[in-house]
């Protein structure tokens, strides 16, 4: 259902007062989405299952019980991952690995557009 004219003029203005209040508080809502946050989460989820996988492989040996407790770090670290997984879906998954691959290849050209123009000769 799309807002009326009055409330699009409210939303506008709200939004201006965001802007002049805390110009950067907006930008970071502007440029935040649900998939850079989700992201962000599976990236520290990742991190800390190979610390939880790390601190499990040191301790197992000496104490089983710290050994175990890798092994829990291991599995809530999982299930975040799995979750921030399923919060992105497909298109956040596309979205973010689009963003990461920009991101890399700033300022260079596609293997594929180099190959062209080494191999296309000019008649």
């Amino acid at each position: 259902m799309p807002l009326s004219e009055h409330e699009q003029r409210i939303l506008h203005q709200l939004e201006q007062s965001l802007y002049k209040e805390d110009p950067n508080f907006a930008e970071r809502v502007r440029s935040e989405t649900v998939y850079r946050h989700a992201g962000r989460h599976c990236v520290w989820s990742g991190l800390a299952f190979v610390a939880g996988l790390a601190f499990m492989i040191l301790t197992f040996a000496s104490s089983v019980a710290l050994g175990f407790l890798g092994v829990v770090v291991m599995f809530l670290a999982a299930m975040v991952f799995a979750n921030n997984v399923r919060r992105m879906g497909r298109a956040g998954i596309d979205d973010l690995s689009r963003s990461l691959h920009n991101r890399s290849t700033d300022g260079q050209r596609e293997p594929r557009d180099w190959m062209r123009g080494r191999f296309h000769h000019e008649e």
